[in-house]
């Protein structure tokens, strides 16, 4: 525990206990970048593994996009959500990272810049702190605005939630939709070439997990979110294929700083 692991995630994590992992944050290969610095991605094998470790309630979050090829995209995101719920997860649900922009859009579509974020479970989630940051357009109004309520046949009734919360007022910020805005870092100076979005993985450990559970990331790349676990008093695994890329996480683990 807190280490990063120099190996392959499906070989690794085949030496865990069951039930043992809270919270899996992690990005993976997909389609034609499959083929990760000349090793392979066994997405059935990594799922079923995910499954057998991850405590009841706990949670993964997968982050994933579709490549283009062709003219069409392929739908692997959909076909991998659809085997986690084969395999017994519950699909809780389907997010959106909304990344600011795209680097190189095609000129017969329109731009893109979003990837999914499959929120999975193994039965309800045990932990969910939803981060509640958006502003609210009545914040300072009555909760229930209205004295009568509409009713089905087109009659109208008076409204019990006014008559019981008169003095309720909407609070400032409300929780977040499932649609997450948060640009991409630009100051990479990890020599990775795909670094995870620090402010990405924050959110969702606080929203998954408490302090002292275990985060696992099988794909640890650059160690982001081994980082930020470390960061918010969260145990951490993380799992690295590549020597290099292992180096690089350790670094970062040690430094503390944003890259």
């Amino acid at each position: 525990m807190n280490k990063i692991i120099l190996g392959d995630c499906l070989e690794v994590m085949k030496g865990f206990k069951d039930n043992y992992i809270d919270l899996t944050i992690t990005s993976p290969p997909y389609d034609n970048l499959r083929d990760y610095k000349g090793y392979s991605f066994d997405f059935e094998g990594i799922a079923k593994e995910l499954y057998r470790i991850t405590k009841d309630g706990g949670v993964v979050v997968w982050v994933v996009n579709d490549a283009t090829i062709d003219g069409s995209e392929t739908g692997t995101s959909f076909k991998q959500a659809l085997y986690f719920k084969e395999i017994g997860f519950n699909l809780h649900d389907t997010m959106i990272w909304s990344k600011g922009g795209t680097p190189f859009p095609d000129s017969n579509r329109y731009y893109a810049k979003f990837e999914y974020m499959f929120i999975l479970s193994i039965g309800k989630p045990k932990t969910t702190n939803l981060i509640a940051d958006r502003p609210n357009k009545y914040a300072g109004d009555k909760v229930a605005r209205k004295k009568h309520a509409r009713q089905k046949d087109g009659s109208t009734k008076e409204n019990s939630a006014y008559k019981n919360d008169i003095n309720r007022v909407v609070k400032p910020y409300g929780v977040r939709f499932n649609i997450w805005d948060i640009t991409e870092e630009k100051c990479n100076k990890t020599g990775h070439p795909a670094v995870f979005s620090e402010k990405l993985a924050k959110d969702h450990i606080l929203s998954w997990s408490n302090e002292g559970d275990t985060v696992l990331d099988p794909m640890a790349g650059s160690g982001t979110t081994c980082k930020m676990a470390q960061l918010l008093n969260r145990n951490y695994i993380g799992i690295e294929i590549s020597p290099e890329y292992c180096k690089i996480a350790e670094e970062r683990l040690r430094q503390k700083t944003l890259f």
